[in-house]
Parts: C-alpha cells; sequence; structure tokens
C-alpha cells in the first residue's frame, strides 16, 4: 500500500477491493485521530469521530470528486465531525500529559499545559483552525480545501482565534515571549 497513491487506493476500492480500503485507513488514522482529539479534547470522542469518518468516507466514496485530494476530502469530514462532537459534547476538557507532546523539563511542560488550557477555551471552530495550521501543518490553500472557504477567510478566521488564543494565554500568565 505504501507505494500507490491516494487516487489509485480509491480506484481500486471503488472496483471492490477491501484491502484499498485499509491502506487508506492506515495511511490516514492516526492524522484523523489527532485532528479529532484536538478539537474535542476527549480521546473517547476522538475514536468516536475517526471511526465515524471512516464509516462515512467508506459509504461515499463514489461521491468523492478526484479533482480533489483524498486527503482534504477525508480532513474536511474529520474536521465536521470533530467540530459536531465537540458542540454535542460540552466542556473540552485539556489533553492529559499523556497526550501532549514535550521534549523539556516542567517549565515547557506547565506552557505545554496552559497552552492546552487556552485552546480547550476557545470554540470548536477556532480549535479547528488552530489544530490545521499549528498542529497537522496545513497551508491556507490546504486548509481552504478542507474547510471549503477561501484562503483569505481562513487566514482571517485564524488571525481571529490566534487573537483569542493570546488574550486568554495572556490572561492566565503566558505571554508570546515565554
Amino acid at each position: 500500500m505504501a507505494g500507490r497513491d491516494d487516487q489509485e487506493l480509491v480506484r481500486e476500492c471503488l472496483a471492490g477491493s477491501s484491502g484499498a480500503f485499509e491502506g487508506l485507513v492506515e495511511r490516514y488514522q492516526g492524522p484523523v485521530f489527532n485532528v479529532a482529539l484536538r478539537i474535542t479534547g476527549r480521546r473517547d470522542d476522538a475514536e468516536d469521530v475517526a471511526q465515524a469518518v471512516f464509516l462515512k468516507a467508506y459509504e461515499s466514496l463514489s461521491r468523492y470528486d478526484h479533482r480533489f485530494k483524498f486527503f482534504s476530502w477525508l480532513y474536511r469530514m474529520a474536521v465536521n465531525e470533530s467540530i459536531n462532537a465537540a458542540r454535542r459534547g460540552g466542556r473540552f476538557e485539556p489533553l492529559d500529559e499523556s497526550h501532549a507532546v514535550v521534549d523539556g523539563g516542567t517549565e515547557e511542560a506547565d506552557r505545554d499545559r496552559i497552552l492546552q488550557q487556552g485552546i480547550a477555551q476557545l470554540p470548536p471552530d477556532s480549535r479547528a483552525v488552530i489544530t490545521l495550521r499549528h498542529f497537522q501543518g496545513l497551508s491556507y490553500d490546504e486548509m481552504a480545501e478542507v474547510l471549503q472557504i477561501p484562503a483569505n477567510r481562513v487566514r482571517s478566521r485564524l488571525f481571529s482565534a490566534r487573537n483569542r488564543l493570546r488574550t486568554i494565554l495572556t490572561n492566565r500568565g503566558l505571554h508570546a515571549d515565554d
């Protein structure tokens, strides 16, 4: 599966190969789960979202538009499902230490904890743009494709989300130069 691109795997899946869809799941289960976890804040919800996303992807694969990247189509489903789950689920819980990637000592761990708590206070839509840009590393154009909005609106949403997060973090004693 590693040598075949997404489009080839999609074609094989539509031709009846269950192994091809398994290849797509293996390729994207980590990124889909991570997006869901960052947006919902709950491991159980993230697992449910990932499962729902892959089920929906399988069921609607025949409607996938090959002009677009498969990962953008899948991420769009993941973001939408995650936002819906976050709205249904109520209170966001910051990722615990076992989910946070921390490379250093306690000062860095404290900053990461405060950052996660700050992100927890953002609305789901803002968590989504922060996640796609800063945790998934998507470009503005990729984010626009995933979110199905123009790139300039992505920039605007991200600008607003960053400002809200900056205010939250400043109020919690963490400054941009920390």
